[in-house]
């Protein structure tokens, strides 16, 4: 596998997320279910990462991700900011998703 660079949290809240084509998942009830295509290899997610990756898929960056995701389950913006860097930090990893670089000024 070849190792990805995980850009810092600055640059990753300010960056667009995006699933490869190779990556597809399915949501259900109590789970994520995430499966790398080239790899064969399945993920899964709980109900709180998988609703993060929904809103991360449709947001402009990871930060405007975590303001809705703030209102919504009612936390600190900068808390779930944290949490978002780390779950993004863990699918880059493990290529299930790719940023678009800054998307900010």
């Amino acid at each position: 596998m070849i190792p990805r660079t995980v850009p810092d949290a600055s640059l990753l809240l300010a960056a667009k997320v995006r699933m490869p084509q190779h990556v597809v998942y399915r949501s259900f009830p109590s789970e994520t279910v995430v499966l790398n295509l080239q790899t064969g290899k399945y993920h899964g997610l709980n109900a709180t990462a998988g609703r993060m990756l929904e809103v991360l898929e449709r947001a402009d960056c990871v930060r405007d991700a975590a303001a809705e995701l703030a209102v919504s389950y009612e936390q600190a913006q900068s808390a779930i900011e944290a949490d978002l860097c780390t779950l993004c930090s863990s699918l880059l990893e493990r290529g299930l998703i790719e940023t678009d670089g800054s998307s900010g000024p």
